[in-house]
Order: structure tokens, then C-alpha cells, then sequence
């Protein structure tokens, strides 16, 4: 009896959202606009987190330190994880 019912609900249910996904569904294309963060409801610009001048590589302060560092441990991960891997692969291997 109970499964009757369920069985019942399920389809009613199956029944139900086929009719509304009928009438919803278009073939056009679509898109919203890009919404702009200005205003009362978005960011506030002075203490907005990103900047304007976020990203000017030109003007940042120790630039050759930082760029310099930021490529060394790059370089370092592309470089040491892949022998690492390798390495505890093997040694995983030898013990086996």
C-alpha cells in the first residue's frame, strides 16, 4: 500500500515538473549584463580590497626581490614535486 502511494507521488511529481521544464525552457541565446560594483549594494571603492592600480608590476616596491623569488619557487615546486613523486614511488616500490 505504502509503495503504491510512493509510486503514486513519484510520478505525480515526474508528471509535474515535466510540464514546468516545458514551458521554461526557450531556444534563444540569453545573457545577463555584467554587473557593475558601484553603488550602494556592491564595493565600496576605498575599501575595496582590489585596487585600480592592483596589478602595475611596474611600480611595486622590490620588484626584482619579488619577481625574482616568486620565479625561483615556482621553478622549485614544477621541479621538486615531480622528483618526489618519483622517489616515493619507488622507494614504495623496493619495500613492497
Amino acid at each position: 500500500m505504502a509503495l503504491n502511494t510512493g509510486i503514486r507521488s513519484v510520478s505525480r511529481l515526474i508528471a509535474t515538473s515535466e510540464s514546468s521544464i516545458s514551458r521554461s525552457v526557450s531556444r534563444s541565446f540569453h545573457s545577463t549584463g555584467a554587473k557593475k560594483m558601484s553603488g550602494g549594494h556592491g564595493h565600496d571603492e576605498p575599501y575595496y580590497l582590489h585596487a585600480k592600480h592592483m596589478y602595475n608590476l611596474d611600480r611595486m616596491k622590490f620588484q626584482g626581490l619579488k619577481m625574482s623569488l616568486a620565479v625561483f619557487t615556482a621553478f622549485s615546486i614544477g621541479v621538486g614535486v615531480p622528483i618526489f613523486a618519483v622517489v616515493f614511488q619507488q622507494r614504495k616500490t623496493a619495500s613492497g
